[in-house]
């Protein structure tokens, strides 16, 4: 039997469980949670980079919109946070976490991603 997740912070419905969340996220200790929480390897598409230009024709593996292969957390990284290696075919590369998103709602990898990207935006 799988545990039911309490997503009622996530989006704009409740703001005393996002409050309460962001308070629990506050006080984590993030690579020791996400290395207890996350079952490598799994999907994911990048959502952001705030260092590539969307509009250039040029870009590559690990772009934004491209789906690859999570396949391990590397170490916490001074600017970027969270990094995650990825493998995009058969190039390997590592991006931060913060600009993943999980592909599939039903792994479960999702929520403690999530949690990790939307604390990472409100931070």
């Amino acid at each position: 039997m799988t545990e039911h997740y309490d997503s009622a912070w996530d989006g704009d419905y409740d703001d005393d469980a996002f409050d309460r969340k962001y308070e629990e996220w506050r006080r984590r200790d993030w690579m020791t949670w996400l290395s207890e929480k996350l079952s490598f390897p799994f999907e994911v598409e990048r959502k952001e980079d705030m260092e590539e230009n969307p509009f250039d024709p040029g870009r590559g593996p690990f772009s934004v919109g491209r789906r690859m292969q999570a396949v391990s957390l590397d170490e916490e990284h001074w600017k970027y946070g969270m990094v995650v290696r990825v493998t995009d075919g058969k190039k390997k590369g590592a991006i931060p976490l913060a600009d993943v998103e999980v592909t599939s709602k039903t792994n479960p990898n999702y929520w403690p991603v999530r949690e990790y990207v939307v604390w990472s935006a409100n931070h």
